[in-house]
């Protein structure tokens, strides 16, 4: 940690959405301070105030997770540098700030946008392909309307109902707000009396265009915790004609969703924040989705949404903070339809919003996309869906019963808390292969199709440098390690192997793994591999009561959603323990399968009421209130698991015999604290 041994007077810096955090003498300016802890800001003039790359935000509030309080008066004011920057190039952003000009008075949290960052967010939720039934709730009527007479004195919103009941046999039409009432007119007019029409539900009318009109679209939207990311959908095809994401800029109030929670509670209104940031955010999607397209935002006439119970809730505009403690009450559970427009979305003036239904109050509308996508329910075999993030959400079950629960895995999957972990960026290891004799590490990065081992690699990969470990790239790491025997069973590093390979060295009183030495030197501590161990465990320990629950020991088929489960191999997240004993065969990607849930939600209203069904029949199991969940934790932090056979895996991998003979081992001789006690108890 920079600054030990600090100065009273030193001021506690904290960047998002990375989380590095140090000490630095008041006067510091922020770029400095950026640089010293490695965080990511671009800056190409070498901080003279010219290029505008280094900017950044001041997150204001109380942040209990850091012990602090950050204002923007805890930077120097606006300085003459960027006063001439404003000047020659344009205003800065409301809150923007140059990092190069501005200088630390005391504790802030300082965020970086995704603009500011040399390394972009890479946001990888594909669409995929997916055979879903085109039925939307909203088709498109184009019909020629009977002109007004003197002879006939009806208005012109009864004739629009007379045409389409005559030609459509769209006999149950009731409902035309003013909005669509004062676009009539001037509609049939313009279009020489023949308009199309959008129509709801086969009841009500949301739009009205001048002659031919055929092409509307929808909106899927998945709103994670880390990522939005959103599809724009021709609605008469169901064709996916644009997607793009972006990073919740939610990060910026806390990394999870409980810090998110807790900025609430110790910030009166900070909901609004929350709700107003993520809002923007989907209409800045709707932007590039349009832009890609060539298609008209305001042609966007329904969107549906799917997130968990804290996103759901903050994208209605909904006080989260009965979400933060037990016993975890939602505001509702079910199937929400809205205006768009009450959602402050940029969309077509009567565009509607739906969210899937939430199952419980950590298990989200997410989690219902999933189970609508992959459709367990309908199947014989036993399956498990998993979506992996900072929590986890778990479905088990088949055509008979099904079960849901959540588990809290933490971010270290995501590569917060680990030493070298970062976001899924160019310049991130994504893959790694461990030579079990040589201990010798090979492996690739975002950005390069070469293997570090390659002819050619350090050439084709400065582009993007190596800068750090990405989620897949740390289960494989760890996994690595594990069947090449460098570290064992209970996670602990071998220090034995440093007598003849220099890629374990001591660290402290343990020992770390050296990946990669470079500009960035990657290693992976021993306090690396305990975080994936508690967040594995986790993950394992909420599969377990569920198994528990239903009487189950097999698992048939297993399913990995979300962006992390897509490009995980799923060989070595069972290797880690992550998941239980299955045929490999029958464990596989599900892709964004939430985000199919919400296309599916979108293009067949039948998926609606569906999904809704369902849900009222899953059962919820509360692990934080399980009795065995303690047990099935500690029995999940050995790799893969201190009893479980797993001998499905041992039929296609070597697994290590297990080998307690490194724990308690530290650099330079004798025992660790740890070991001394457990003598002591013994004894």
């Amino acid at each position: 940690m920079v600054g030990a041994g600090v100065a009273e007077q030193d001021a506690l810096v904290v960047f998002s959405p990375s989380g590095r955090r140090g000490r630095f003498p008041v006067g510091t300016p922020v770029l400095q301070a950026a640089r010293a802890l490695g965080v990511d800001i671009d800056s190409v003039c070498g901080g003279r105030g010219l290029c505008g790359r280094c900017q950044v935000l001041v997150s204001e509030g109380e942040f209990p997770k850091y012990g602090l309080e950050s204002r923007p008066e805890h930077l120097t004011e606006f300085s003459e540098t960027e006063q001439d920057y404003e000047a020659q190039v344009g205003k800065l952003k409301v809150g923007r700030r140059l990092s190069c000009s501005t200088k630390v008075l005391g504790d802030v949290v300082i965020d970086v946008p995704p603009d500011s960052q040399v390394h972009k967010q890479i946001v990888r939720k594909d669409p995929g392909s997916y055979d879903i039934v085109v039925d939307p709730s909203i088709r498109m009527y184009y019909t020629e309307v009977q002109e007004p007479s003197m002879h006939d004195p009806s208005g012109d919103l009864r004739r629009l109902l007379e045409a389409l009941e005559f030609e459509w046999r769209l006999e149950h039409i009731h409902r035309c707000d003013l909005r669509v009432l004062q676009d009539i007119q001037p509609a049939l007019r313009k279009g020489d009396w023949a308009v199309s029409v959008a129509v709801h539900n086969e009841n009500e009318i949301i739009a009205v265009w001048p002659g031919f009109f055929d092409k509307v679209y929808g909106l899927a939207v998945d709103i994670g915790s880390t990522t939005v990311a959103a599809h724009l959908v021709e609605m008469s095809t169901g064709e996916v004609v644009a997607s793009a994401g972006v990073m919740n800029p939610q990060i910026r109030f806390g990394e999870d969703l409980m810090s998110r929670v807790s900025y609430v509670m110790m910030n009166p209104g900070g909901e609004v924040d929350l709700t107003r940031v993520v809002r923007e955010a989907i209409n800045e999607l709707v932007g590039h989705v349009c832009a890609d397209a060539g298609v008209d935002r305001y042609a966007i006439v329904e969107c549906t949404f799917v997130g968990n119970p804290v996103m759901h809730h903050l994208l209605l505009g909904i006080n989260p903070v009965e979400l933060g403690g037990a016993p975890f009450a939602l505001a509702t559970d079910e199937g929400t339809t809205v205006w768009a427009s009450e959602l402050e979305l940029e969309l077509h003036k009567n565009a509607r919003a739906y969210t899937l239904p939430c199952i419980a109050g950590h298990v989200g509308a997410d989690t219902a996309g999933v189970v609508l996508s992959e459709k367990p329910y309908l199947r014989d075999e036993m399956t498990l869906l998993v979506d992996v993030g900072t929590n986890a959400e778990i479905v088990l079950g088949n055509r008979k019963q099904l079960m849901a629960c959540s588990s809290p895995t933490g971010p270290a999957f995501e590569g917060a808390q680990i030493s070298s972990g970062q976001r899924a960026a160019n310049g991130a290891i994504e893959r790694v292969r461990i030579d079990p004799e040589t201990k010798e590490a090979r492996f690739k990065v975002i950005g390069c199709d070469l293997w570090s081992n390659e002819e050619g690699f350090e050439e084709a990969v400065a582009a993007v440098g190596v800068n750090g470990i990405c989620g897949s790239g740390i289960i494989e790491v760890i996994a690595e390690m594990y069947l090449a025997r460098i570290i064992n069973q209970d996670g602990v590093v071998d220090g034995r192997i440093a007598e003849h390979s220099d890629r374990v060295v001591a660290e402290g009183r343990t020992w770390s793994y050296i990946l990669w030495r470079g500009e960035h030197t990657i290693r992976i501590t021993q306090n690396d591999v305990r975080q994936i161990q508690l967040g594995k465990a986790a993950l394992y320990a909420g599969i377990r009561l569920l198994m528990d629950r239903m009487h189950v020991e097999n698992i048939e088929r297993i399913r990995l959603a979300g962006a992390f489960g897509n490009h995980i191999d799923v060989k070595y997240a069972m290797i880690l323990g992550l998941i239980p004993d299955c045929d490999l065969d029958n464990v596989s990607s599900a892709g964004n399968a939430a985000g199919v849930g919400a296309r599916i939600a979108l293009l067949d209203r039948k998926g609606r009421r569906e999904i809704e069904e369902v849900v009222r029949q899953i059962e919820k199991v509360e692990t934080a209130i399980e009795p065995k969940f303690q047990e099935h934790f500690v029995e999940a932090m050995a790799i893969p698991h201190k009893k479980a056979p797993f001998d499905n895996l041992r039929r296609a991998v070597d697994l290590p015999e297990v080998d307690h003979s490194t724990q308690g081992q530290v650099p330079g001789g004798g025992d660790s604290p740890g070991t001394r006690a457990r003598r002591r108890r013994r004894g």
